[in-house]
């Protein structure tokens, strides 16, 4: 008898460390892996891409949770720069430790792009040659890299990330992407290798192609030149960030030689405002693409992950 009791104690000891571990484990999880997900769609080819995360890990964690629900599996996320605020240390470790935390809901696949952020800490009023340098070596750590423009292929399309090799210094402002000669004729091969008429390719950069001749920011002062590389691919579609603009229908350019997609932004919108200080004021919304693609047809589609709502969905097929 004595012996029978010892082994009820044991057994249920044991019970209560099974609930214990399990109650810990959801604890420690972003996100209920038992919350209900869309079917994975049979589809060729699925991604995320994400703007301006500016290390804000909360509404990022909400974004991940919602394209979660979304897809399960999709192939890819593409954070398209200005994934930390400043270039420093301790925010990489931030944005490593959540995509470190996620991985379960993540993609295996997550392409890293370069943005004006990563060329910022605010205690440094202009970087020199040495420090632009080291804001570059810290973003090429990040998203393991050897360049700040790099390639890849997913499912046999061809992803290109176009990026900016100087930040707030003696050359270049505290915004605009200095595109050089020599990534201007790598992307020419890029674009060329593999080429199938008709079939998507999708290239990324954070700062969008304005010149400022019809006003607004200007992005780029090489943004002549990649329009005209571009220009020869009606293939392309080209994600751009930055601006923080928000995410509508008219994010989705068709009427030009490549289409051309604002992305959103996860960390906050900027809304015209005559009323607000600047004319203009920030909004707290978490915004960006959900995007499938079957052959030579993509599906874009804009999300609202704070209200896990559909923004718009646009087909583009050329």
């Amino acid at each position: 008898m004595k012996r029978f009791r010892v082994l009820i104690i044991i057994a249920v000891i044991l019970v209560i460390g099974i609930i214990a571990s399990l109650f810990i484990k959801n604890q420690n999880s972003p996100v209920n892996k038992d919350i209900k997900t869309a079917e994975i769609p049979d589809v060729d080819l699925s991604f995320g891409v994400f703007g301006d995360v500016h290390e804000n890990v909360d509404n990022f964690q909400k974004a991940i949770n919602d394209m979660y629900t979304i897809n399960p599996g999709i192939n890819a996320l593409v954070l398209n720069g200005d994934s930390v605020d400043q270039g420093i240390e301790k925010q990489y470790e931030s944005m490593k430790k959540i995509i470190d935390k996620n991985k379960d809901l993540l993609p295996n696949k997550i392409i890293k792009n370069i943005g004006n952020h990563e060329f910022f800490n605010y205690d440094i009023e202009v970087n020199s040659k040495e420090q632009v340098q080291l804001f570059i070596n810290r973003y090429l750590d990040f998203a393991g890299e050897d360049k700040v423009y790099h390639d890849t292929w997913v499912n046999n399309y061809h992803f290109i990330s176009l990026g900016s090799e100087d930040g707030n210094s003696e050359t270049l402002n505290s915004v605009k992407a200095y595109i050089s000669p020599e990534q201007q004729n790598w992307l020419k091969e890029k674009l060329a290798e593999k080429y199938e008429k008709g079939k998507p390719i999708f290239v990324f950069l954070h700062q969008h192609l304005s010149n400022g001749k019809n006003g607004g920011w200007v992005g780029s002062d090489q943004a002549d030149e990649v329009r005209q590389i571009l220009d020869k691919y009606p293939e392309v579609i080209l994600f751009t960030s930055h601006t923080h603009r928000d995410l509508t229908e008219s994010s989705v350019v068709l009427d030009q030689p490549f289409t051309t997609i604002h992305t959103g932004a996860i960390h906050y919108t900027i809304i015209p405002d005559e009323n607000s200080e600047g004319g203009r004021r920030n909004e707290p919304y978490i915004k960006g693409l959900y995007v499938e693609v079957n052959g030579n047809k993509v599906t874009v589609k804009g999300r609202d992950f704070k209200e896990k709502q559909w923004i718009f969905s646009k087909d583009i097929s050329k």
